[in-house]
Formats: structure tokens, sequence, C-alpha cells
């Protein structure tokens, strides 16, 4: 006798494939359509990213263009301000590369999220919620560094290429991020300074920067005729071609110092740009060295000081020596008698006002009559004058 299949079981097989088939598809759809959300995201990041890089690149071609410049490096000899504006226009360039990236990733998993099921994101919301809350606890440290980073950056604090002293770590800054600093110091170590940490901020390439330097010369040397020399000598280099793109004032001779035994200490300073302060100082220092020498003295010493402190705050403005004619000194007011005809009650010393109750011998001398001797014979010998 045949088997016979019952139409139960038939009907029951035929929706199963139908089923496999059908669930095929949507997961096939599904692996489309987060190919194309993905495919999306990543096309508008490199737009986004070729949009910023355009205004980067547009903004410096014109600071170089105004500048008369070919290079990025020669924007150092240009006023202050084109090189200012070029650091920061580089630094918010990466700081929106960064907000970009990571914006287009958390929408690009929103997305995925939604078109793998859409009740999961109900539940996504939730689970995110939960790990905020638990993550508010534990990761306040990268909060922080984000904030302060964010005001790091839009108070423009630092940029990229300046040489800042972040307590933490000295050196030339080669990156910035809203939550980490990268500063590459003079021995090629590259550090990596979290923002939150920073509590200040030391920039060394904005405004100007000053040389400093301490000449020391016999005891003996005329002072007037040293520190003219030393001040002809500094004008001359500020206003030679070579160097007076680099030298933002005149120079100064704060004279004197101090004396060391045998040496006086004559300070001289001048106010050069940041990047070029050190090839300023050391060209100063040879040509004060050759100054000194043609005046026949010797040079015991010649240092470069920075100063800090309470002696570095004072002379921050430079030297401030007297501007104004010397002024007389007001007279000491002094009592003087009153005649016997002039207006008025007569003002009484102090110590007669003390004894004002005493009876008054009308036989004491009168105030316009000189001092009797105490022997009655002539006039005091001091001259003074008495009045009751």
């Amino acid at each position: 006798m045949t088997p016979t299949i019952s139409t139960d079981t038939a009907e029951d097989v035929k929706p199963f494939s139908e089923q496999a088939l059908a669930l095929l598809i949507e997961i096939g759809w599904k692996l489309v359509h987060i190919a194309a959300i993905i495919l999306v995201c990543a096309l508008i990041a490199w737009l986004l990213r070729s949009l910023i890089r355009r205004v980067v690149d547009r903004i410096v071609r014109g600071a170089k263009s105004r500048a008369k410049v070919d290079d990025t490096r020669a924007l150092e000899r240009s006023p202050l301000a084109s090189v200012r504006l070029v650091q920061r226009t580089r630094t918010l360039g990466s700081i929106l590369h960064n907000i970009v990236n990571t914006t287009i990733v958390i929408i690009a998993l929103i997305l995925i999220v939604k078109a793998i099921d859409p009740n999961l994101l109900g539940s996504f919301a939730l689970i995110s919620a939960a790990i905020g809350a638990g993550l508010g606890f534990g990761a306040q440290n990268i909060v922080k560094d984000v904030l302060n980073g964010i005001l790091i950056v839009a108070e423009d604090q630092v940029g990229i290429g300046d040489v800042v002293d972040l307590g933490l770590a000295t050196g030339v800054v080669e990156f910035v991020s809203v939550r980490i600093t990268h500063v590459r110091d003079v021995n090629g170590t590259l550090w990596y300074v979290r923002n939150g940490e920073v509590t200040r901020i030391g920039n060394m390439s904005q405004g100007w920067s000053r040389v400093v330097i301490d000449l020391g010369l016999p005891a003996d040397v005329d002072i007037d005729e040293v520190e003219h020399a030393l001040l002809a000598t500094a004008e001359e280099l500020a206003k030679d071609a070579r160097w007076r793109s680099r030298i933002v004032d005149h120079p100064e001779v704060w004279g004197l110092e101090s004396v060391d035994g045998d040496t006086l200490s004559i300070r001289l300073v001048l106010r050069a740009k940041p990047s070029a302060k050190d090839d300023v100082a050391r060209e100063l220092r040879m040509r004060l060295r050759d100054a000194v020498h043609a005046l026949g003295l010797e040079l015991p010493s010649l240092t470069t000081v920075t100063l800090e402190g309470a002696d570095g705050a004072l002379r921050v403005r430079g030297a401030n020596p007297p501007r104004t004619e010397p002024q007389p000194l007001p007279e000491r007011p002094s009592w003087r008698p009153r005649g016997r005809n002039g207006a008025g009650p007569v003002t009484k010393p102090a110590a007669e006002d003390a004894g004002a109750d005493a009876p008054v011998d009308d036989t004491a001398p009168s105030s316009d009559a000189p001092e009797l001797a105490p022997d009655g014979d002539g006039p005091h010998p001091h001259g003074k004058d008495t009045a009751l």
C-alpha cells in the first residue's frame, strides 16, 4: 500500500519555505539599506571635510598673498596678525574635522539600528540613557577634557605651531582636538596632554618676545660711553634689512643692573617676534661683543637672561625713566604772628594754648619787641620772636 502525504503537512511545508525566502529577502534589503546608509554618510563626511580643507587652504593662501610670500614659514616675517590668522585657521580646521567625523558616525549608527529594527531604537535610547547615567560619574574627566578643549580653541589660547608651556609639557603644538593636545618638545618627544589637566597656558608665540642681555664690564669703564655704544649697535641691527622684519620695537638700555666685585652688569633689551627670538639674540650678542672690543674693553661675561617673578612683572612695559621736569617741593607752612592792628584773632602757639587759663603778665614783652636776655640787658642772642 502506497504511503500518502496528508494535505496538512504539505500546507505546513509551503509556508515555511516562503517564510525563509521572505526572511532572506528582508535581510538582503536591510543589508542594502545599511550599505546605502554607510555610503551616504561616508560621502557626506568626505564632502564636509573637503569643504573645510578648501576653506582653510583659501584663508592660508589669502594670508600668503597679502604678505607677498610663497611659503608658510615665510609668514614669520609678515605682520603678527597674518601669522596668528593662519595658526588659528588650521587649529579650527582640525577641530571641525573631528566634529564632522564624530557626528557622522553617531548619525550612521542611529540609522543602522533603525534599519535593522525600528523597535530597537526605543530600547537603544533607553539603554543609551542608562549607559549615559552610569558613565556620568565615571566619565567626568572626559567631559571635562572636551569642555576645556572647546574653550581653549574658542578663546584662541593655543594654535597649531605655537610654542607653549602647558605646565605638563613645553614645546610646539602639532595637533589640537577637543580632548587632547599634542606637544612636541625640543628632544623630539611627543606629549599627549589632556585638555582637562591644563590649568595654565604660557603661549610664547603670541605678540612679541623680549631679548634680555646682560654684559659684564670692568668696574672702571665710562658707563655713559658704553651705554651709547651698545644702544647704537642694537639700533644698527634693528635697521638692518635682513633683521628689521624680525624686530618689533626699538632697543632699550636699562642701565646698570648690578655690581659684582670688579664687574659691572649693564642690561640691554630688544623686542622681537617670538619665532625669531633666539636668532635675534644670537646676532645681537655677536654685534655687542664686537662693539665692546672696538672700545678696547674686556668682556668678562655676556649672557641672555630670562626674567621671572616680580622682577619680570615690574619690567614688562620696558624702561620707565622719569619723563617730567623736577617739581619744587612746597614750602613747609609755618606760624607767623599778626600785628596788633591786624584783623582777626591772634593765633597762639600750642604750648601757650595749654596754659590759656593762666593769668597774663602785663610786664611780658610784646610780639613786636625783641626778646630780652635773662638778665634784661639786651635782646636774646638767638634773635627769636615770641608771641603771647
